[in-house]
């Protein structure tokens, strides 16, 4: 099972990719509409980032608000972003 993370956890979404992009366009849809009590606007990056596994543009726009808001938080609240999960700014993982 294919996992994302989000805020420092790891989220299971279907294998199947005709799933994810399912599951996605549905979270993404429904958080357009947040305003209503059960769905949110909380659903608008975790459609996103389900939609991300499948599509580069997607994944290029995520990886970019990713490391934006990772710096944002590293020059405000640095003990936040380190529970986070992001680490000491400026450094790079080598894979």
């Amino acid at each position: 099972m294919t996992k994302i993370r989000i805020l420092g956890r790891q989220l299971p979404v279907p294998a199947h990719p005709a799933l994810r992009v399912g599951l996605g366009v549905a979270m993404v849809a429904g958080g357009a509409i947040g305003f209503l009590p059960v769905l949110g606007y909380w659903m608008v990056p975790v459609g996103l980032a389900i939609l991300a596994i499948d599509f580069p543009p997607v994944r290029r726009f995520q990886r970019r608000t990713t490391v934006g808001l990772g710096n944002w938080l590293h020059r405000r609240w640095p003990g936040i972003a380190g529970r986070f999960g992001y680490g000491p700014p400026g450094t790079r993982r080598r894979g």
